[in-house]
């Protein structure tokens, strides 16, 4: 290959991931629109946000169905910023609906 060959194989790999990346945005958006849907039902439970056991299978499970070529380490910590991020939002929507609710009942 030659120098414009190589950049153009590059930029295909570059749009490649751009795609992918689109993707990975969409699943991640709607995995926190399940976390969400999961924290009201854990609000009107009484139920804390966080789940020790719960992510711990969520990491588990991620690192068996690795099949690389990224290290099971790398995918720990990928899945458990997931989960920081995820327990964040619920966190934030739940203060959002408890202001909400005592405001309705004000």
């Amino acid at each position: 290959m030659n120098p414009p060959d190589d950049q153009k194989e590059i930029e295909r790999w570059r749009d490649r991931i751009d795609e992918l990346d689109g993707r990975l945005l969409e699943l991640l958006n709607e995995r926190t629109r399940c976390a969400l849907a999961i924290g009201i039902v854990k609000r009107r439970l009484g139920r804390k946000i966080y789940d020790p056991d719960r992510e711990f299978e969520i990491v588990a499970r991620a690192v068996q169905a690795n099949h690389g070529p990224l290290r099971n380490d790398a995918v720990k910590r990928l899945f458990e910023r997931i989960l920081d991020e995820s327990r964040r939002v619920e966190r934030l929507e739940s203060d959002a609906g408890v202001a909400a609710d005592h405001k309705e009942k004000s």
